[in-house]
């Protein structure tokens, strides 16, 4: 992994036309790191719950529920001026400590709904945490028009806060990498030197085995959604500093795909009992050198090249984990008729792609590309024929 990210970091100077790395070191390597550790604090909470043998989906809608949240307690606890108008400038400390208290809070409530539904009314993870992915950020929305006409008299749709102490929190590269560094040393200490880490792992990898040695497996699903939630809630803040505004229609938007790919690329197993906080690290490290290299090097909307980028790293990153060991060599990778068309698929993939990515020469950079993956799948189609028969 460290060498992946070095890859790319090499990559992106030789692509970067404005040289951008070179030009501004510091500034990019501390951005890198600042977005790293938001990344890294929401990977944190999405790796324990996929250890365990869990998926949570809503943690996007976390982030603008949680933003909203702290945004809101802010608001209505500010003094006003002569018109009525919160002043969320110069606040004093206990109010940021209020808002953040109540923030957590509502992010431990989530959690314990979503444990509820998961183990009590039997739904899978999947549509117990889709339902918050759907429904958080429409309460988000609703919960900010009614604080704001409570407060001002008049429904907004967004609150700003200005004082500088809050937006120090998201501002300051250090403090969101300072809070991360403790928050996956925490998480490094429960899952590889207490009980509960390991139990974690066992019913991550097999939960009705978990269950009748004896384990309290509802208990653990507890921690971990709950532990998945508080921490979407701690990046909802940090974001919210940082852009110094709740805005619940935007913010978080996919990020639960991001946690989760960056979970999976540092080598967690969707099937579950499979992870570790160093590889977690690692890989939220690499996808943010990812993003930023995308953003760098791709000339014209970058940020709609993003969600495609990390979409096939996470296929790639579950491919390999798929193949790799005694069981995956033994399989095929494009078996059958199947295989033929999924060769064609994957070779006019790539072409397109790389006539996308790039900003001249489309064509020509398109079909050099499907060449010479087709090249490539066409002799691994032969090679696995020829030795698994």
């Amino acid at each position: 992994m460290l060498v992946a990210v070095v890859a790319v970091v090499l990559l992106t100077m030789w692509l970067d036309d404005k040289h951008a790395y070179f030009h501004k070191p510091w500034y990019n390597a501390t951005e890198i790191l600042r977005q790293t550790a938001l990344l890294g604090i929401l990977a944190l909470g999405a790796s324990v719950v996929i250890i365990s043998g869990g998926i949570d989906l809503s943690a996007g809608s976390v982030i603008a529920f949680s933003g909203t949240i702290c945004a809101s307690l802010i608001y209505w606890l500010a003094p006003v001026d002569a018109r009525g108008t919160p002043l969320t400038n110069d606040l004093p400390v206990w109010m940021l400590a209020v808002a953040f208290v109540g923030t957590m809070v509502s992010a431990f409530l989530i959690g314990s709904l979503h444990t509820w539904l998961i183990t009590v009314i039997r739904l899978p993870p999947f549509v117990a945490t889709l339902a918050s992915l759907v429904g958080l950020r429409s309460l988000a929305r609703v919960l900010m028009q009614d604080v704001t006409r409570a407060v001002s008299g008049k429904p907004n749709t967004q609150i700003y806060v200005y004082d500088k102490l809050f937006g120090m929190l998201g501002k300051e590269w250090w403090v969101p990498l300072a809070i991360f560094v403790v928050l996956a040393a925490a998480t490094w200490l429960l899952l590889s030197k207490t009980i509960t880490g390991r139990h974690l792992y066992a019913m991550g990898g097999n939960e009705t085995a978990a269950r009748l040695s004896g384990i309290r497996t509802e208990r653990l699903k507890w921690l971990a959604y709950c532990w998945g939630s508080m921490t979407a809630a701690i990046t909802g803040i940090l974001y919210t500093s940082f852009v110094g505004v709740a805005n619940p229609a935007s913010m978080g938007l996919g990020y639960e795909l991001n946690a989760i790919a960056a979970s999976v690329v540092g080598g967690c197993s969707l099937a579950g009992g499979i992870g570790t906080i160093p590889g977690i690290a690692l890989g939220a490290l690499f996808l943010r050198v990812v993003i930023d290299s995308v953003a760098k090097t791709v000339k014209t909307q970058p940020d709609e090249f993003q969600g495609l980028i990390v979409g096939v790293l996470v296929v790639l990153a579950v491919t390999l984990n798929e193949f790799r060991g005694k069981a995956g060599t033994a399989r095929r990778f494009l078996p059958g008729g199947l295989g033929v068309v999924t060769w064609l698929n994957l070779t006019l993939l790539s072409g397109v792609l790389a006539m996308i990515i790039v900003s001249s020469h489309k064509l020509a950079t398109g079909a050099i590309t499907a060449a010479i993956v087709g090249v490539v799948l066409g002799a691994l189609v032969i090679w696995e024929r020829r030795r698994l028969g």
